[in-house]
């Protein structure tokens, strides 16, 4: 593995702060986080984390202050960066939608023509605003945007939103969903020789862990009459691994399936005559 350092940003606090360490260990990177401190290397990875403001990273990033980054997908759409190398990770989920106050008619997005609508997204606004022909007043908030109409600073807002409880607790109700978004893995666009060959690597274990987290390791026995039809719903690799029980007549299947698939594959396993199904997590998936 190559020994260059690899500057990677990451947000400085907050729920993607805390997602993005916890997947880095997940990878078996072990980041030597201290106190209040702006950046951090690791033991056993050639890694240095650079702890930055969330709207400062893409910045950074094409300053080459930074070579990657764990960034929201809707701070991409932002600073519209869209355009940059990047996987999507599948954590840190939520959406970037409009909401109103729980008493507020509304019936369509006509409805949002002469309002004043608070943001921390407003370049994502105005072209929303623009693709849909509508005219509304943008009110930039750098944060804590849900108060606004309490305030009597904005009619609706626009903003991220993940289990809504937030909305409800400031009497707001989510009437449109603009697009979701996740955090992403971001490399910049000239990384190249040693740098890219660590961020490969990187990006290489991010796959394993997010393949495993995707899929499950499942044990079942059956007759042997059944074997094909139940290997025809059961493997997600090349085939399943077989082996004789005890019992005459009878073996062990071992496979992975999609989690995602999970009870609709059971179900069929069954019918089929599958019997003492065993489904285990499983911690890492290297194909």
């Amino acid at each position: 593995m190559s020994t260059k350092t690899l500057k990677i940003a990451l947000q400085k606090s907050g729920r993607l702060h805390e997602d993005s360490l916890k997947i880095l260990k997940e990878c078996g990177i072990n980041i030597n986080n201290g106190l209040d401190t702006l950046t951090a290397g690791s033991s056993n990875f050639p890694v240095e984390a650079l702890y930055l403001r969330n709207n400062d990273i893409v910045s950074y990033m094409a300053d080459g202050v930074c070579d990657a980054t764990i960034i929201g997908y809707n701070t991409l759409v932002e600073k519209k960066c869209t355009d940059l190398n990047y996987m999507k990770l599948g954590f840190s989920r939520c959406r970037v939608a409009l909401a109103v106050p729980k008493s507020m008619k509304f019936e369509s997005l006509k409805d949002l023509n002469g309002l004043r609508i608070a943001t921390s997204y407003p370049e994502t606004l105005q072209e929303f605003l623009d693709k849909h022909n509508i005219k509304a007043e943008i009110h930039y908030i750098s944060g804590s945007v849900e108060i606004a109409p309490n305030i009597g600073i904005a009619d609706a807002i626009c903003d991220i939103v993940s289990s809504g409880s937030t909305l409800f607790r400031n009497g707001l109700k989510e009437v449109h969903t603009m697009f979701t978004s996740e955090a992403c893995l971001v490399s910049r666009a000239d990384l190249s020789g040693e740098a890219l060959d660590t961020f490969n690597e990187l990006s290489f274990r991010l796959e394993t862990v997010l393949r495993a987290k995707k899929s499950k390791y499942i044990l079942l026995n059956c007759p042997n009459d059944s074997i094909a039809r139940i290997s025809t719903v059961l493997p997600v690799l090349k085939s399943p691994t077989i082996m004789p029980l005890a019992e005459e007549g009878w073996s062990s299947l071992h496979s992975v399936i999609d989690a995602d698939d999970f009870w609709p594959v059971i179900d069929k396993i069954k019918k089929l005559g599958g019997r003492d199904i065993l489904v285990v997590p499983i911690e890492k998936m290297v194909v």
